[in-house]
């Protein structure tokens, strides 16, 4: 009789802890979850004060509809977000045209032709490209890309815009690529054998059946891909220039935003001063451009979703 006692105290001393641990764990998860609520937060109420002090001092009027970018300038300084704007869509632009082509041929390649252990071998291959720093790709793309394109185009400077836009591309090739596998490997097997039974060949299959049901996850690999290289930095750094023009020059060299927010990080402008403030006001414009891109993804996914 004693013992079963003693039994009962012990179960329900564990019921007990269980209850607490119970009542803890949604509030421990629900404490994590919100980390990054708050640091987007957080983020984005620093970005709108810094940049309203910023226009403070420079009219609105004068960043949006300005077409010249000279903020160092001894007298008459001038904040027009354009150039800089430009530059950024040379970059994205080149980029696009090099990694789509690419990123879903290699997607529609692993997906309907690929053996088991070349996809073993591939994804791989493609996922440790997705991880090569940004720096080294800015260096490649300056010391190898670069000297390669003027042996053929003795016109293009140093510092240009197709170097850069070219490495960025290859840079997301990976993305696109492994996302719109996922999306192709998701249509269902009896689909694909239906259309073979029809007497549709491979690629018809591939390019009729398969890439039309996963468009929604093809068209948002594209757009998460068209975000990345938006928001690119080191690469632009360091083989794009860092003069902001507004022309459709791709030869010579230009300045992103994100470039323009590194060279001023670096310590050319003074707390404080305009300038210093001016790296928020471009940081906020690139903010509005890569949440325009995920919300443009989410729309585009449910748009072109396909139920089976």
């Amino acid at each position: 009789m004693r013992t079963s006692v003693q039994e009962l105290i012990a179960k329900s001393k564990d019921k007990k802890s269980k209850k607490i641990i119970e009542k803890l764990i949604p509030i421990l998860l629900f404490l994590i979850a919100s980390v990054s609520v708050l640091t987007t937060i957080g983020i984005v109420l620093t970005l709108i004060i810094e940049t309203v002090t910023f226009f403070t001092r420079v009219p609105l009027s004068d960043f949006i509809l300005g077409t010249t970018w000279l903020p160092f300038a001894n007298s008459g300084a001038q904040f027009g977000i354009w150039p800089l704007i430009v530059g950024t869509l040379k970059i994205t632009g080149i980029a696009i045209i090099v990694a789509v082509p690419i990123g879903i041929s290699a997607a529609i390649y692993l997906s309907e032709y690929a053996s088991d252990n070349v996809r073993r071998v591939v994804k791989p291959v493609l996922e440790v490209l997705a991880g090569v720093p940004t720096i080294v790709y800015g260096f490649f793309a300056l010391t190898f890309v670069t000297p390669v394109l003027q042996s053929f185009f003795p016109e293009i400077k140093i510092f240009n815009a197709i170097s850069p836009g070219i490495v960025v591309g290859i840079m997301i090739i990976p993305m696109i690529a492994s996302l719109s596998e996922d999306a192709m490997s998701s249509v269902p097997k009896s689909i694909r054998d239906g259309a073979l039974a029809m007497g549709s060949t491979k690629f018809e299959v591939a390019w009729k059946i398969t890439v039309p049901a996963a468009l929604s996850g093809i068209i948002a690999s594209v757009v998460l891909g068209l975000s990345r290289a938006i928001g690119e930095t080191m690469i632009v750094s360091l083989a794009a220039g860092s003069t902001p023009k507004f022309d459709g020059d791709f030869t010579g060299s230009i300045q992103t935003m994100t470039a323009y927010i590194v060279q001023v990080s670096k310590g050319d402008a003074g707390y404080g001063t305009t300038i210093y403030y001016s790296i928020y006001a471009v940081g906020f414009t690139l903010f509005l451009f890569t949440m325009a891109m995920n919300i443009l993804a989410g729309y585009m996914s449910k748009r072109f979703r396909e139920e089976y």
